[in-house]
């Protein structure tokens, strides 16, 4: 059986970044493939189902007001929810409080936040389940050895993963090449951010709680609340995503006692059912989001010897951070790919 053509480009991760850079790649007439360790595309834009019901337990809601980025959630075959959350209670301080600024657009979809990189995935060639392990420069082009899916090659890589997972790419290549110094040295300058969650469901007689998010003002566990069943027409159950504050989620991460120490903190915070759901799952993220000290305002694209090129983007290569950040990096980085392939 012959070996499938090599791609001008490949992306490393199908979270949003990589997903908005194949995209707007193959709107050009450039198609990219993208390999993807997760078993689905979306990355922190995650939707799970607790039966029928699905529960967004990674970003709660959309927001930005790029015009263009508005205009790519406009066009998400979903039943759009303009404005959400409309009621916030608490004075805590939110994941992405510009989020609640003036001029920024709010929105949620009732089936879930992962509609949007299901869209742009929509026609891409996405490989799931192909864990990228080592980088090494060959001929021109870079070999991206795929833990239990072979190898690709691609005279264009993209790494569109969180810093750390990127500087752990990088670190496999051999020798001592200084554009992937510089890469692994900007890498360095961020951290991600971890974030425990927490997804539960209460008994069919729980009243629901007035507001759509709440932000405990005083609280160092719980970071926010998430009513994500108000965000579900005609939703069977009551339904809460739990997330804790950063630094209590890294001091937690191997403690198995996490989810129960997050119940006791939503039942001393949110009134005592909180804490006695009918069932819960618990998620780790440990990058959650990354550290806005070290914002870029670009995406990276460095040359390597023989001519090779290596790609970096995501929500830390653009200003603003999260979703719509992470968006326009990988829009930013097919731009600067195309516009090098005409010279």
């Amino acid at each position: 059986m012959s070996r499938p053509p090599d791609p001008a480009v490949l992306i490393v991760g199908a979270g949003v970044a990589g997903l908005s850079c194949a995209r707007a790649l193959a709107d050009a007439g450039r198609p990219a493939v993208v390999v993807e360790r997760a078993r689905g595309v979306g990355g922190r834009c995650a939707t799970r189902r607790l039966g029928e019901q699905p529960v967004d337990f990674g970003v709660a809601f959309l927001h930005g007001r790029d015009p263009a980025f508005l205009a790519a959630l406009a066009e998400v075959p979903a039943t759009a929810l303009p404005g959400w959350p409309l009621a916030a209670r608490g004075a805590g301080r939110p994941c992405q409080p510009e989020a609640f600024t003036p001029g920024e657009l709010r929105l949620a979809f009732a089936e879930g936040v992962s509609a949007l990189p299901k869209h742009l995935a929509r026609g891409l060639e996405v490989r799931l389940r192909a864990r990228a392990t080592a980088l090494a420069p060959e001929e021109g082009a870079l070999r991206v050895a795929l833990d239990g899916a072979g190898e690709a090659r691609a005279p264009t890589v993209v790494l569109a993963t969180a810093p750390e997972q990127a500087a752990a790419l990088l670190a496999t290549v051999p020798g001592e090449l200084p554009a992937v110094a510089s890469a692994r040295a900007l890498l360095d300058l961020s951290r991600s951010r971890a974030c425990l969650a927490l997804l539960a469901r209460y008994p069919a007689a729980t009243p629901p709680p007035p507001w759509h998010v709440c932000f405990p003002e005083g609280s160092r566990v719980l970071q926010v609340a998430i009513h994500d069943s108000a965000k579900r027409p005609g939703a069977p159950a009551l339904v809460l995503v739990l997330q804790g504050h950063t630094a209590w989620s890294r001091a937690h991460l191997e403690d198995p006692g996490w989810p129960a120490a997050l119940l006791e903190e939503a039942g001393r915070w949110l009134g005592p059912w909180a804490a006695r759901p009918e069932h819960q799952e618990a998620h780790r993220w440990l990058h959650a989001r990354s550290d806005r000290s070290a914002e870029l305002s670009g995406p990276v694209l460095l040359a390597l010897p023989g001519g090779a090129r290596l790609g970096l983007c995501g929500d830390r290569f653009a200003p603003g951070g999260g979703v719509e950040a992470a968006w326009r990096s990988g829009r930013a980085l097919a731009a600067r790919i195309l516009e090098e392939e005409r010279r």
